[in-house]
């Protein structure tokens, strides 16, 4: 029964992140021209994007640290995200329609849209680690992150298609759709808490250096990605193909992330999540060179759909060791995390883009090179993060009696006493 509640609940939660990522991308192709009818400049339009990431940073952490403090009451985080959300698709229903007020109302909605959207990424899957047994949280959390790939991947086929449709049709829709999805998510954790109930022990805290440790080594591998996916590979594949052919060429990656996700899962159930996240880190890392040194498109292709397949098993381990560090109440603090340096990458590469950075010479030489430089880092950093995770188990045998079992953590881990 706890097999089939999860898979459904995170096919829901999949769901979710799908239409809440069509969202993102329909934004950001119309914000171009709300943001000139509101009197914004065109040129400060990347870094209207630039603030909604630092905002989507801020309170992806300070939300998942909320969910940690409200979960102990079954359906109080499902009631706030429904009551959040309320909110949020108020805001963005309302973006194409305040433009004629001026740049500052327009600006201040976005800001409303981008506080609010955050009950979106972290509660979500801060209630899948707490109430999905460890042997299935590689599988639902392979099922949430391809929802927010499948969206990503979905962009340059939209980019350029719906820009001549009327917006407030758009932002109406998406805005109806993320509050229909939503409305169900006290169902979720309500579903989730009956099938796999939190294990009776106290709340305990993350372990602060581990965290950390762990963040700045997803904020190197988030680097990559970004300067591979958004920066790089449009370039490399623009040498080889014509205009046309090049959404198709694009979303190589994505079907590599997409086709591969189920091993990914399986890797994760049977290595563990880190040691995932830094085998796929360093095939990420050669992949990426690989595609650097391509001299036609076949063997471009192919490099970019193996790198997709890698990133793909970087999120899924990412987000299962997550659920690892903050095991026993702190899942919200971990996947908040992750959120944030998520948002703080992109962030860069934004503003990396926007102050025209990548046109500096030294700057663009070193592109190419970049992600096979941070995704090797961030696997590398990894290193620390399960030697940290493994000094709990050593103590917790060293003090045991003969013959006496440890204490168990959630999902069969032994943990300090």
């Amino acid at each position: 029964m706890a097999r089939a509640v999860s898979t459904r609940v995170g096919l829901y939660f999949g769901l979710l992140q799908l239409v809440f990522g069509l969202t993102w991308v329909g934004y950001v192709i119309y914000l171009p021209q709300l943001a000139a009818q509101a009197g914004i400049d065109r040129g400060m339009v990347g870094w209207l994007l630039v603030l909604d990431q630092l905002v989507f940073a801020l309170c992806d952490w300070a939300t998942g640290v909320a969910v940690d403090r409200v979960a102990r009451v079954v359906g109080r985080v499902g009631r706030v995200v429904v009551g959040v959300t309320a909110v949020s698709a108020l805001a963005f229903l309302l973006l194409p329609f305040v433009t004629r007020f001026g740049a500052g109302i327009f600006v201040s909605l976005i800001v409303v849209w981008a506080l609010t959207s955050s009950a979106l990424r972290a509660p979500p899957l801060a209630l899948l680690g707490r109430y999905t047994p460890a042997g299935r949280q590689p599988w639902v959390g392979s099922l949430f992150v391809v929802g927010a790939g499948l969206a990503t991947a979905s962009t340059p086929f939209l980019a350029g298609r719906i820009t001549a449709d009327d917006p407030r049709i758009l932002f109406g829709a998406a805005a109806l759709s993320v509050l229909a999805v939503t409305a169900t998510v006290i169902w979720a954790e309500k579903t989730l808490e009956r099938a796999a109930p939190p294990e009776k022990d106290p709340p305990s805290a993350a372990r602060p250096v581990t965290l950390l440790v762990f963040l700045a080594a997803v904020l190197l591998l988030q680097i990559g990605f970004q300067a591979h996916s958004a920066i790089n590979t449009q370039a490399l594949f623009a040498k080889y193909a014509r205009p046309e052919q090049l959404p198709f060429l694009l979303s190589l990656f994505w079907f590599g992330f997409t086709l591969l996700m189920p091993l990914a899962s399986l890797l994760v159930k049977r290595l563990g999540g880190l040691v995932t996240a830094l085998l796929g880190g360093l095939v990420g890392a050669g992949s990426a060179w690989v595609a650097a040194e391509a001299t036609n498109v076949v063997a471009l292709g192919i490099a970019q759909f193996i790198c997709g397949g890698a990133w793909g098993a970087v999120m899924v381990s990412a987000v299962a060791a997550a659920f690892v560090i903050g095991r026993n109440g702190s899942e919200g603090t971990a996947v908040g995390g992750f959120f944030a340096v998520v948002a703080l990458a992109t962030m860069a590469r934004i503003a990396l883009v926007t102050a025209h950075v990548d046109k500096v010479p030294a700057v663009a030489s070193a592109l190419p090179w970049l992600p096979t430089v941070a995704w090797l880092s961030g696997a590398l950093l990894l290193l620390p993060v399960m030697f940290g995770m493994t000094q709990p188990n050593r103590r917790v045998a060293a003090r045991t009696a003969p013959g006496q079992p440890p204490v168990a953590s959630p999902g069969g881990r032994a943990m300090m006493t």
